[in-house]
């Protein structure tokens, strides 16, 4: 019967913050994932940021206006295209499928 009442007798010490652990595990979360986030921004903006790197960066914004941003090397080129302008005619070259592993592969017409 000592033990139990020695273990129940939950005291805190005059002036004492109950909930002053759950601060310490809440900036270490905090700290977790800002490391997280800029160890994946790092590994995928690494290869952006090169001075080989082509890339194409297609938007469209809430008034469906496409805004088509390249980068070749160190030049980056941002130009605006309406729909008008993305509208007109021309010839199917083929067909591309999106596979179950999320890769596209492109067949052209014969």
């Amino acid at each position: 019967m000592r033990f139990m009442r020695k273990s129940r007798d939950f005291r805190l010490e005059p002036g004492g913050d109950p909930m002053g652990g759950v601060a310490n595990l809440f900036d270490t979360a905090v700290v977790f994932i800002a490391a997280l986030l800029l160890a994946l921004l790092t590994y995928y903006d690494a290869r952006v940021f090169s001075k080989d790197a082509e890339v194409t960066i297609v938007k469209k914004d809430a008034r469906n206006e496409m805004t088509v941003i390249r980068k070749k090397g160190r030049r980056i080129k941002a130009v605006r295209v309406t729909p008008e302008q993305a509208a007109g005619r021309g010839t199917r070259l083929g067909t591309a499928y999106r596979l179950e592993d999320g890769s596209v592969i492109y067949v052209p017409e014969e």
